[in-house]
């Protein structure tokens, strides 16, 4: 297995990075990766950094994979408190001198920065994740259709719900974010009108910390508990982990996202609650656009996942879940005639 070089950001008035290792390999170092054929690929995260059990963590899994796959020696960066887009510039700029190609930012807030950086190193490839607003010739835009992903959930939640409330806690409320609430919503109405659903966000645009901060998404929780949800589906990234612990504690069902949250390892305790997730092929989407890089064919423009390609899904790890076998059987059925087109999804409420 090759090494993993992890960046730490201190802010834009610093002139320095620090420099940790992950310790993928038996050695400490930060390595220059000269002698690794497999070249090099840094991913630079999203707010909440690795360790949010959801988006991050599932970008940094599609490293992990192309470094024992690919032989590819991997870098990540890690975001600031409170940063803006200079640090990210900041950040990108450092990555791609250092010789890593691709370098992905993780989430739409890497965006503007992208695009200031990118037509300087026109022979790298930079890969963008949720967001097409900023192309290039060296840009990959690595999308996925979240609102299919979530009518799914919607689906699963109507069937399963007992007080006939269930809840959506979105981390910020931005248009990606709605694309979650528009799915599930219609997937709830389209399966029993009756059911109500309780929307919630944590934050609005500009601050971002509805994607960072645990205790904001498990006060939002308790609070739809409180009102009588007994399913709880949350896209808010570290904050969701929160939610998450608020209704598993309270015996109720949680709805993951992103990443299979039943089988990461800092939300065990609470495994038995989460009912399923809305996965999205990020580790994938990353392994796939670092391994056109080292065919010599980088991908470019927008790169789209969907149910089709199981590029969005909804997991199946929870036995309890599987059992359900009504339950299932109406998700298997809204799935296929979502790809048939016998349904179009909402992407926005």
């Amino acid at each position: 297995m090759r090494r993993i070089t992890r960046i730490a950001t201190v802010g834009i008035a610093s002139t320095a990075l620090a420099l940790s290792v992950t310790a993928c390999g038996s050695d400490s170092s930060s390595g220059s990766g000269s002698d690794d054929n497999g070249g090099k690929a840094a991913i630079a995260y999203d707010i909440g950094g690795r360790g949010d059990q959801s988006f991050n963590d599932a970008a940094y899994a599609g490293l992990v994979e192309a470094e024992e796959e690919l032989d590819v020696q991997g870098t990540e960066a890690e975001p600031s408190e409170g940063e803006g887009d200079p640090d990210k510039v900041q950040r990108l700029t450092t990555l791609a001198r250092a010789g890593n190609n691709p370098v992905i930012g993780v989430g739409f807030a890497y965006a503007p920065a992208i695009a200031e950086v990118a037509p300087k190193f026109p022979d790298t490839t930079f890969g963008l994740i949720d967001d097409t607003s900023k192309t290039g010739p060296n840009i990959a835009n690595l999308v996925f259709n979240e609102e299919q992903g979530s009518y799914l959930a919607g689906v699963a939640a109507a069937k399963v719900t007992e007080s006939d409330t269930v809840g959506f806690i979105g981390g910020v409320e931005t248009p990606l974010i709605k694309k979650f609430e528009a799915g599930f919503v219609q997937g709830v109405k389209d399966t029993n009108k009756d059911v109500n659903v309780k929307v919630q966000y944590l934050t609005q645009p500009p601050d971002f910390g509805g994607f960072s901060k645990p205790d904001l998404g498990k006060a939002a929780a308790q609070g739809q508990l409180d009102a009588g949800a007994d399913v709880i589906y949350a896209a808010a990234g570290l904050a969701g982990a929160g939610a998450i612990e608020a209704t598993a504690n309270a015996g109720k069902w949680a709805i993951g996202v992103d990443s299979d949250q039943y089988e990461q390892e800092g939300l065990a305790a609470y495994k038995e609650r989460i009912l399923t997730s809305v996965t999205k092929n990020v580790s994938g989407a990353v392994f796939n656009l670092i391994k056109s890089v080292q065919d010599g064919d980088p991908q470019n423009g927008e790169i789209r996942y969907g149910l089709e390609d199981d590029g969005v899904a909804l997991s199946m790890s929870n036995p309890a879940f599987t059992e359900m076998t009504d339950v299932i059987e109406a998700v298997d059925k809204a799935k296929a005639d979502i790809i048939s087109g016998r349904i179009t999804v909402k992407t926005a409420p």
